[in-house]
């Protein structure tokens, strides 16, 4: 191959990168990313710096000296807008065509938008480094924050205005936060903590529109008749793969990039990320991972199976996330979302502390812990990876 494109200067693209490297490719990597910053950190935007602990600088993924240590030709500020599979050829926004011999496609995700509220200063989406500053200098002691969706990102939006002394308002659709992904146990164990933290937060709620006084926000409306009154609001409500470039290609896209358990859409074309969903043979699932490790990971395997094409290997990890919110650490490993059964395995509320393992089929598929030891949980990572029956793995463990 004398040219490997990857779309996307993100975790999973620079990932991508950096593998080609390791493993002795020296041809042309051309790296296009729509955003104009090199590839930076996108966790600590919902966190470290909508608190301030850390500056815009501290960002980046890896020093300048280290980027142009991979001889790298990377594009910034412009988007990919259409793929030629026939002829090899990526259209960009500037109106150039890029040929590729392997392909790489990492374009992430974008959020999701409450319809009317374009245009309309005050209304917060959070998912570049723009949209965290925009954020950020608006959490001020004092001022109401109405944050629409009680996802990870909304949560921990959430933790950080409260602890800017802010008046927070959290509205979910749903009777109970991240139930869909992690269960009613976690649901309510974090809807608790969030009250105690003093967020008002109203499940089963659904918001109507956004309200203004022609420029700016001054509130959000329900479908109950309700107004509650805001400063700013943050939408949180989930996120769409960067996939509409593709129309036309060939490709195929639903729920993301569609591919094979090597991470394939297409011969030499290979999606990782964000807006890659692809096939997991470990939990024999197709799956699409909005977290970095994932993509990091994600981008390692695909080098090697584009630059070994006889000898690829599948891709099924047993996926990892983690999340910050009122100085605790979230994480998780496994498949959580649409298992069968979620077992409460270690409580302990007064120390915020909680483990919940999870059960698909027969089998332990994931585990999830608040507060607890890093050790504890890699042993139940190894479980799952080893494909461990569930009667074995949780045995007489329940918690009443």
């Amino acid at each position: 191959m004398n040219r490997i494109v990857i779309i996307g200067a993100s975790a999973g693209g620079l990932a991508t990168a950096e593998a080609l490297r390791r493993m002795g490719y020296q041809a042309t990597i051309t790296l296009i990313g729509s955003e104009r910053h090199p590839p930076y950190d996108r966790p600590p935007l919902s966190k470290q710096i909508l608190t301030a602990e850390w500056e815009p600088e501290r960002l980046p993924l890896r020093r300048k000296e280290d980027i142009d240590a991979l001889a790298l030709d990377m594009r910034l500020g412009v988007a990919a807008t259409g793929l030629d599979t026939g002829a090899r050829t990526v259209n960009l926004a500037d109106g150039t065509e890029v040929p590729y011999d392997g392909l790489v496609v990492s374009t992430g995700v974008r959020p999701r938008r409450l319809p009317g509220t374009e245009g309309l200063a005050g209304v917060h989406t959070l998912r570049t480094l723009e949209d965290a500053l925009a954020l950020k200098e608006r959490l001020v002691a004092g001022r109401r924050l109405v944050i629409v969706g009680c996802g990870f990102i909304g949560a921990e939006a959430a933790a950080v205005a409260r602890g800017l002394g802010m008046e927070v308002t959290v509205l979910e659709s749903a009777p109970l936060p991240l139930a869909p992904a992690v269960g009613e146990h976690v649901g309510r164990f974090l809807a608790r903590i969030h009250r105690d933290e003093g967020v008002r937060l109203r499940t089963s709620a659904n918001v109507a529109g956004v309200d203004g006084d022609g420029s700016r926000v001054t509130g959000v409306g329900l479908a109950d008749g309700t107004v509650l009154p805001a400063d700013d609001v943050l939408v949180a409500i989930g996120s769409l793969p960067n996939s509409e470039w593709l129309t036309g290609s060939g490709l195929t896209v639903q729920n993301g990039l569609v591919c094979d358990e090597f991470s394939a859409a297409a011969r030499d074309v290979y999606g990782v990320g964000d807006v890659a969903r692809w096939y997991n043979p470990l939990f024999g699932t197709a799956m699409r991972i909005e977290h970095r490790t994932n993509a990091a990971e994600q981008g390692m395997a695909v080098a090697r199976n584009l630059l070994n094409p006889e000898a690829r290997r599948p891709f099924a990890p047993v996926p990892y996330f983690w999340s910050d919110q009122y100085g605790m650490k979230i994480q998780a490993y496994g498949h959580l979302r649409g298992h069968d059964e979620a077992l409460v395995v270690g409580r302990d509320p007064a120390r915020r502390r909680l483990l919940v393992a999870y059960r698909t089929g027969d089998r332990l598929v994931g585990a999830l812990a608040v507060g607890m030891p890093p050790k504890l949980l890699r042993t139940w990572r190894a479980l799952i990876a080893a494909g461990t029956a569930w009667e074995p793995a949780v045995g007489d463990l329940a918690v009443p």
